[in-house]
């Protein structure tokens, strides 16, 4: 698994106590507001082109640049913002590319988004490939590129294919998301 997880596992587990807490030690309010704005993102089909934040040549990859910004102006709509870590596949670190949590970090709440993407080299995508499969992840062929997608015994938010989280590995770069389908979002590098 990548370093970055077991952050987003603690800060899920961190937000479920701190829910738990409150729940057990005072009654429900009651509501004063309008339920919060969650964001579900899940393309049925490939997206059209869509304006994208314009990127200098050479530019390194971040959270607001590898998504459109029609994405990021919807996340932003909801109050969300980006968290932002190196990339990491199976024990490999890559220079170059950036892994980002999507969320409403006021709040305690599970429902985020996660993308990232980073340049890598045949040698170190067979690495990270080899690693994830020994710990039991999926690995599939595609004229996209080799997808490697989380146990099915393990996933604990699918797609409606049943995917959760999902490393797509292409010529000479990896994507990732929290679904198979949330990698159609990423638009990096741009043109």
């Amino acid at each position: 698994m990548t370093r970055l997880l077991p952050r987003y596992v603690a800060i899920a587990t961190i937000a479920a106590t701190a829910l738990l807490a409150s729940a057990c030690s005072s009654p429900a309010p009651e509501p004063t507001t309008a339920p919060t704005k969650t964001a579900e993102v899940k393309p049925s089909v490939a997206p059209e082109a869509t304006p994208t934040a314009t990127a200098d040549a050479g530019a390194d990859p971040t959270c607001e640049t590898i998504i459109s910004s029609t994405t990021v102006a919807d996340f932003e709509s909801l109050g969300w913002t980006s968290l932002s870590d190196p990339f990491s596949v199976g024990g490999v670190d890559l220079d170059g590319g950036v892994q980002c949590i999507w969320g409403d970090f006021s709040t305690a709440s599970d429902h985020v988004q996660i993308f990232g993407w980073a340049p890598i080299t045949d040698a170190e995508a067979k690495k990270a490939q080899d690693a994830l499969e020994g710990e039991g992840w999926r690995v599939e062929e595609s004229a996209d590129g080799v997808y490697v997608t989380e146990s099915a015994d393990t996933v604990q938010t699918p797609d409606d294919q049943g995917y959760g989280l999902t490393y797509l590995f292409g010529e000479g770069w990896v994507k990732y998301a929290d679904t198979k389908q949330g990698i159609i979002l990423i638009e990096w590098p741009q043109s």
